[in-house]
């Protein structure tokens, strides 16, 4: 007896197949893991530490947000082609966010260094009259540095993988094929 399947979850399982399949999505967020996880060796190389909190901060070298976009439209390039509006509507959402990282948020981490300094400064009493009872978060922007080096390893981990793997599916069908041959 098979198990019935209704139209809602069926189209639910193939939202999640189809999800899955999207290599896309899932080599641009393997670019933006991987800067992530870089940070870790930057840090210990960089400042000869092992601080794992790191890897939940903004900031830092690489930019793992250049990393997502440059390697999300380059994917989108590598499927679609390098003339689709589509690639150029990502690449365009990828300079933005560039151009973010470098400019709005470097400046909004370097204005509350200078407000975090500014309270420092200030008798206790006053600052805790103005409810000043942390720190702002200052390390939230990148150097130009930092997202261009995040923007090249984008396309540099995007698009091997989905020359060479395809999508997180795809590979799972692939070993699905290859494991059961290799080990009986």
């Amino acid at each position: 007896m098979t198990p019935s399947v209704s139209s809602d979850s069926g189209h639910l399982l193939l939202m999640l197949r189809d999800l899955f399949d999207n290599a896309v999505l899932w080599w641009g967020l393997a670019a933006c893991g991987i800067a992530q996880l870089s940070k870790l060796g930057v840090e210990l190389v960089a400042h000869r530490r092992w601080n794992p909190a790191v890897l939940f901060e903004t900031g830092g070298m690489p930019s793992s947000h250049s990393a997502l976009m440059t390697g999300t439209a380059a994917g989108v390039g590598w499927y679609q082609g390098f003339q689709d509006p589509l690639f150029a509507l990502a690449a365009a959402v990828a300079f933005v966010v560039l151009y973010d990282a470098s400019g709005v948020r470097r400046a909004s981490g370097e204005t509350a260094a200078r407000l975090n300094a500014l309270v420092q400064s200030q008798p206790a009493a006053a600052v805790t009259a103005f409810g000043w009872s942390q720190p702002l978060k200052e390390n939230i922007g990148h150097t130009r540095l930092e997202v261009l080096v995040g923007a090249l390893l984008g396309p540099l981990v995007a698009l091997p993988g989905l020359a060479l793997v395809g999508s997180p599916l795809h590979l799972v069908q692939r070993l699905s094929h290859t494991l059961p041959a290799a080990l009986g």
